[in-house]
């Protein structure tokens, strides 16, 4: 069995997939060839922005996003402490200060009251300046940016949206720039929340190439543009004449034909397949644990009312319900590894623990991030998992422990 079967995936876009990598082949256009140019303008009508540019990686899309906004010395960026590593990495690396901010138990995004905490923190400090909240949109669902655009408004601050794993994601609502809510009845998507949002084409993402790559999306036409010459070492209308400091951050012919292919099998029909999976796995988990007597809980991720999820990760929460025991994740995984069945552990150690930002002054303390690093376990997950599968990694989870 797959974590994520990319073997499955191909085997059934082989065809279309074939053709348009032998296409970029055939062209020799390898570098921002127009493959490029038709993905960027697929990807910003499908999210439903002015804009969308195409990078090297989901890394670089951060990146170019807090380089646009000016993120640099003595600014603060606010950033959730249960996230990959890249959020805050990117954040130090202008010489900027990333604050950790607590997350929600129940969906694992930031949450804005902590966020609204560490602000306040922040504020006694003269010497600081808060600029921007980066918000995740982890393992596949959008934040609660109705009110993270609240406490951002309140305070003056830019939203950037990481939206690497949330590519798909949806709510039925929209949020203005001045904190209105309002229904959206065909649905406000991931990578379209952010004054500036960001996402990854890592392989493993909800839409990933075979390769690295990511994407900048914005309304803003002046933002647009300045990221279009950051991503090639800030050309000018001459790329012989460069008009300001940039990157090398561009996304190749290939990568771009293969996420063509793969775009519109999400759109199709892959979106919806993982939705299925991730409601039977739900049905499955909340059904065998009413009647089990084990002693340690298994609880299913949880979707609130109004949001969809593209399900980048399925993970479950491990815990005894005594609240007096403990559990050794690292056996069960080893026990569901000899059953033929892979796990995953996002996140281990939330980023205020990890060794790059220790000594780092912690303005909030951050209990939720720190409990889910010690009780989340990702079970296998993608658009091609068979109920089959899924009864049997339930069944060999509940039978594991």
């Amino acid at each position: 069995m797959e974590f994520r079967d990319l073997k499955k995936q191909y085997q059934v876009l082989k065809t279309d997939m074939d053709k348009a990598m032998t296409d970029v082949a055939t062209s020799g256009a390898f570098i921002m060839g127009e493959p490029v140019k038709m993905l960027e303008q697929e990807l910003a009508n499908y999210v439903g922005v002015k804009h969308c540019i195409s990078c090297a990686n989901g890394t670089d899309a951060l990146t170019l996003a807090l380089k646009t906004l000016g993120i640099g010395k003595g600014d603060v960026v606010f950033v959730p402490d249960f996230t990959f590593f890249s959020t805050a990495e990117v954040v130090a690396l202008e010489g900027a200060l990333p604050v950790f901010v607590d997350v929600d138990p129940d969906t694992f995004n930031m949450d804005p009251s902590s966020l609204a905490e560490a602000i306040e923190c922040v504020r006694d400090d003269m010497s600081l300046r808060a600029k921007a909240v980066i918000a995740v949109d982890l393992f596949g669902m959008p934040a609660n940016y109705a009110e993270i655009r609240k406490v951002a408004k309140q305070h003056d601050l830019y939203i950037i949206e990481d939206g690497a794993q949330g590519f798909g994601g949806w709510t039925d609502y929209d949020v203005s720039n001045s904190g209105v809510v309002t229904p959206c009845p065909k649905g406000k998507r991931a990578c379209s929340f952010g004054d500036i949002s960001t996402t990854s084409f890592f392989p493993a993402k909800p839409l990933g190439c075979y390769g690295d790559g990511g994407a900048v999306f914005t309304n803003n036409d002046e933002w647009a543009d300045y990221i279009r010459s950051l991503r090639v070492h800030g050309k000018g209308s001459n790329k012989y004449d460069n008009v300001r400091i940039g990157l090398n951050s561009r996304l190749d012919t290939m990568q771009a034909a293969i996420l063509r292919v793969k775009l519109k099998a999400f759109i199709d029909h892959e979106l919806a397949d993982v939705n299925r999976a991730a409601e039977y796995y739900t049905q499955l988990i909340t059904g065998t644990l009413r009647f089990s007597k084990k002693e340690i809980q298994i609880t299913a991720p949880t979707l609130p009312k109004g949001y969809g999820s593209s399900w980048a990760q399925y993970t479950v929460r491990l815990s005894v319900p005594s609240g007096n025991g403990t559990f050794n994740r690292e056996a069960l995984q080893a026990k569901m590894k000899a059953k033929g069945i892979p796990t995953m552990v996002y996140y281990p150690i939330p980023m205020s623990y990890q060794t790059a930002f220790r000594g780092l002054r912690r303005f909030v303390l951050t209990p939720h991030a720190e409990n889910l690093s010690k009780s989340v376990l990702s079970l296998p997950m993608h658009p091609y998992i068979t109920r089959e599968e899924i009864r049997y990694v339930v069944e060999s989870l509940v039978n594991s422990i």
